[in-house]
């Protein structure tokens, strides 16, 4: 089977979808994404935007593949184990589509790093961190840059996600939501996750990429919950403060 031949079929579903046809898939496979992060949820987003034909992933980590790793971080296995998450993930996202444009950045991701990198202003960005600093910085960028920043966590049973931009003049940004000066965060290291809930929440986060990518509505500036073990979906409306020191 010829190349091109291949990725008509890999995109024959969303073809027949009327939300994104002939033309939605023409945008897919002219986007770039940068994803933050190649844990749970970066695994699971990378994938599956991966396989829907994107043009450009960008991944970011600076880790390396753990064994503790491999209950939920469903790109990597045993033989991955000590290798950066970075390598690891681009190795494996070419195998399944290798007409894909992967870029790996072996290094930590911070405000700095981000204005030094030459991202184009439609790149999508998924912030798929571990860690609060990261986060914070992210968003700022986001918000200085006007990008859509799709942001995303997991702990425990519970998950959460929400779509911020990309006009941040009338619109929430991540900061209107957590405040790093009155927050007391957690990590799923000290706290434990279910292993699904990464992937679920995840898989969300392309989805809402996609939709981003097709000019699908969505509903941004809403954080999206998810109990485990109640099986609930929780919605909450981020309204943008008037005291916002990043969107104000």
């Amino acid at each position: 089977m010829s190349d091109q031949s291949l990725n008509k079929d890999r995109g024959a579903r969303h073809l027949s979808l009327p939300q994104i046809g002939e033309k939605g898939q023409k945008l897919i496979s002219n986007s770039t994404v940068l994803i933050i992060g190649m844990g749970g949820l970066g695994c699971a987003s990378a994938s599956y935007l991966n396989s829907s034909g994107i043009k450009k992933i960008i991944i970011c980590d600076f880790d390396s593949v753990d064994a503790t790793n491999l209950g939920r971080q469903i790109l990597f296995g045993p033989s991955d184990i000590g290798k950066l998450k970075a390598l690891a993930a681009k190795d494996h996202l070419e195998k399944i589509n290798p007409e894909i444009d992967i870029q790996a950045i072996t290094k930590k991701i911070n405000g700095q790093e981000l204005i030094t990198t030459d991202f184009e202003r439609s790149t999508i960005i998924l912030d798929c961190s571990d860690n609060f600093n990261t986060r914070f910085e992210v968003n700022e960028y986001c918000v200085k840059n006007n990008h859509y920043l799709v942001s995303g966590s997991a702990i425990r049973f519970e998950g959460q996600y929400a779509v911020f931009g990309n006009d941040y003049k009338t619109s929430s940004c991540y900061e209107c939501l957590y405040d790093q000066q009155d927050e007391s965060f957690e990590d799923c290291q000290g706290n434990g996750v279910l292993g699904p809930i990464p992937g679920m929440i995840g898989a969300m986060m392309a989805i809402e990429t996609i939709k981003i990518i097709c000019n699908i509505d969505t509903q941004k500036g809403q954080l999206n919950i998810y109990e485990g073990l109640s099986n609930e979906w929780h919605q909450i409306n981020v309204k943008k403060r008037n005291n916002c020191s990043i969107c104000n």
